[in-house]
């Protein structure tokens, strides 16, 4: 499996799990720029040979795109979970060259009239849905990508996708930057007075990790970040309020100063990608984006996210009213809501969140998510460690089989915070996908193997990780992708898993895991305390789901304020108009927030989903597809969760529907296989404790 080439460049090899073990970023630059060269004369012999068949231009072009996708998706990945200032430079030196040879193959005038021809062929009505489907993907992605423009027009597109990928990617790297650089040292009782023993712990770690060598949890000094596992608790449980608003502050104002300033950068993104979209015929970049996705138009998408608005804002309001008489104060500020809200929620329901942290240690979690995913799916998963190379020690791999005992697919869970290298929030992404290969005339299947990356709590002074309950269902919401990844039933790489699956629907089986937290068996299998072994006490499971709508309306309208800005930001605002970004993030604040914004409050400069990945004028799916998962895991409640032999038989449909045909057909179609029906907002509301009942 070595290529001889440069001296066995490991990014050359082109198949098979990735070599983290031999990959070094002095390997990027030559590798790359010998792979780009090899595909250039593959992709010069295809436009030259290619026939309207399935056979001479889609698996060709498949083969082409996989092995560009295998060497740079490695890259991409060690980005974000390894990233150095060596990765960086090469990342920065190959990238426009990933992106030119992209549009040269997006914008293939042979392969594009080649897919037309194959449309109108006779051999079309001979392809399976997912062929179709695939081709169809191929036309409209073509026509996105600039196929139809000529001269000037087509080289001016082009430089605008160069400037935008160098611009994400500064983006990403000034947050990540900013948010090492912030660092909090308390050296006192009274600086740390509230705050619980768990984050002592990480604090004092942090602290020897800085050069503080006799740092302890009970006498310091400690260290506070703007790494989640370290930001949020100390928001929560900090009873200095001087310190509360230096740490907030601090987190809102990230890359918004200086060298690591993005504001420029987010005008300059808007900016080129509303002249993209006119080049393209569109008249703005929401238009473009929902070209691809469920959603018809912009306008249908506002009047879903306008539904749930008016239903979660009175109630946001009356949330944060209540919060104010508890406090008793009308002075509260936002570095107070989390302190307060916390308070409140020790008071109503009588159990804080770091009691329920012993429960919930990482390895007895996943054992009981892998004994649910066995209970609704049929699926074993073991761990492999061992199997692959890794690229940071705490990195595992796990195996899934099926009901035989047979391999299916595989994934590797990179679970802990690593502020200083690994970019903030939870993902997956595919390292390998499912399909059918060839090799000497006989056919096998290639099993596909995904990323599970959390952020959660590292384990500190000989615990494992003790995971909050949010950080529990992030990482149930995780394997929910992983799943589709992994148990699609697709050979075609272009829609198996989450291949091909419009961007709207994606999380779908991410959002309905997340439900099976509040699953009393669920929960019971996976809450174990760490030293006694003890089930977590049932009152905390009482507690635990009274509290599940604690401030529902908050948390809602703060999930609708970042979509409806999202799409503002790509349908109506004018570049170099007379609204700023962040002018505009504060008029859309006037219905989405009971809060107004701070005025140096810079939340667009972190705002990673629409300016560093995929989700520009696209935020909106997070909620779009909750009305699925929550619809889709009403199906389980109806025949009622405790029934074993119902759930198993719900959960197979599940399976051989959402989770087995991924792109492979459009996600209405998927979606009715499985209801029976098209989706209703009630149950939504209902699992959010918003359903007005008459």
């Amino acid at each position: 499996m070595t290529n001889t080439t440069l001296d066995n460049n490991p990014l050359l090899t082109g198949k098979g799990l990735p070599p983290f073990n031999l990959i070094q970023p002095d390997q990027v630059v030559p590798g790359i720029t010998k792979l780009l060269e090899e595909l250039e004369s593959q992709l010069t012999h295809l436009e030259v040979n290619v026939t309207p068949t399935w056979e001479s231009l889609v698996e060709p072009l498949t083969e082409i795109e996989e092995r560009l996708t295998w060497s740079w998706g490695i890259i991409s990945h060690l980005m974000s979970v390894k990233n150095s200032p060596e990765l960086r430079k090469a990342y920065e030196q190959t990238q426009p060259y990933i992106v030119q040879f992209i549009n040269k193959l997006s914008q293939s005038q042979p392969l594009y009239e080649a897919f037309k021809a194959l449309r109108n062929s006779e051999g079309w009505n001979t392809l399976e849905p997912a062929q179709k489907r695939i081709v169809e993907t191929a036309i409209r992605e073509a026509e996105l990508a600039g196929v139809g423009l000529e001269g000037e027009k087509r080289e001016r597109f082009n430089q605008i996708q160069l400037e935008l990928a160098e611009l994400s990617t500064k983006f990403s790297n000034n947050v990540l930057d900013a948010t090492k650089a912030f660092k909090l040292k308390l050296t006192t009782e009274k600086e740390v007075d509230g705050l619980p023993p768990s984050l002592l712990s990480l604090a004092a770690q942090t602290a020897r990790t800085e050069g503080e060598e006799n740092a302890t949890p009970e006498s310091g000094p400690w260290v506070i970040t703007l790494d989640y596992p370290s930001y949020i608790p100390f928001l929560k449980y900090s009873t200095q309020r001087d310190l509360r608003e230096k740490v907030y502050k601090a987190f809102l104002t990230r890359a918004s100063q200086g060298d690591l300033d993005n504001n420029p950068l987010i005008e300059r993104i808007l900016e080129l990608r509303q002249e993209q979209a006119q080049l393209l015929g569109y008249n703005t970049y929401a238009e473009v984006s929902l070209s691809r996705k469920m959603a018809p138009d912009v306008e249908t998408v506002e009047n879903l996210l306008e539904e749930l608005r008016q239903v979660s804002y009175d109630a946001a309001v009356q949330d944060l009213e209540t919060l104010k008489k508890f406090a008793k104060t009308d002075d509260l500020k936002h570095w107070d809501i989390s302190f307060w809200a916390e308070k409140q929620r020790e008071t109503k329901f009588n159990f804080t969140a770091e009691e329920l942290r012993p429960y919930f240690p990482l390895p007895q979690v996943l054992d009981g998510l892998f004994t649910l995913a066995q209970r609704i799916f049929g699926v074993t998963i073991t761990p492999a460690d061992g199997q692959a190379p890794v690229w940071h020690e705490d990195v595992r791999y796990f195996q899934v089989s099926n009901e035989l005992g047979e391999a299916i697919a595989y994934f590797y869970l990179d679970p802990y915070s690593r502020p200083a290298e690994k970019r903030g929030g939870a993902w997956m992404n595919d390292c390998i996908g499912r399909a059918k290969i060839q090799q000497d005339g006989q056919f096998s299947t290639r099993l596909p193997v995904a990323y599970l990356i959390c952020n959660q709590t590292p384990p500190v002074d000989g615990k494992p990780s003790l995971m909050t309950f949010d950080e529990v269902t992030t990482l149930f919401h995780e394997f929910g992708h992983g799943l589709q990844h992994m148990l699609t039933k697709v050979d075609y790489p272009g829609a198996s898993g989450i291949n091909n699956v419009e961007w709207d629907a994606v999380e779908l089986p991410s959002q309905f895991m997340e439900n099976w937290c509040y699953d009393r068996q669920t929960l019971f299998n996976l809450a174990k305390h760490y030293e006694t072994g003890e089930t977590l006490p049932d009152h905390y499971y009482q507690k635990l789901v009274a509290a599940r709508n604690y401030m529902s309306g908050s948390a809602m309208l703060r999930q609708l304020h970042f979509s409806f800005l999202d799409l503002e930001l790509h349908h109506r605002y004018q570049p170099n108009g007379e609204e700023t970004p962040s002018q505009v993030r504060d008029r859309i604040a006037q219905k989405t927030t009971v809060m107004k914004p701070l005025p140096e409050d810079s939340f667009l400069c972190a705002f990673g989903h629409i300016f560093a990945g995929g989700y520009a004028a696209g935020y909106y799916s997070y909620k779009w597809a909750e009305v699925l998962s929550a619809d889709a895991f009403a199906a389980f409640e109806e025949v009622g969760l405790e029934d074993e032999k119902a759930i198993a038989t719900i959960g197979e449909k599940f399976r051989d529907t959402i989770l087995a045909l991924g792109g492979s057909l459009h996600p209405m179609e998927v979606f009715k296989t499985f209801r029976g029906r098209e989706p209703k907002t009630e149950p939504l509301l209902k699992h959010s404790g918003l359903l007005q009942v008459a």
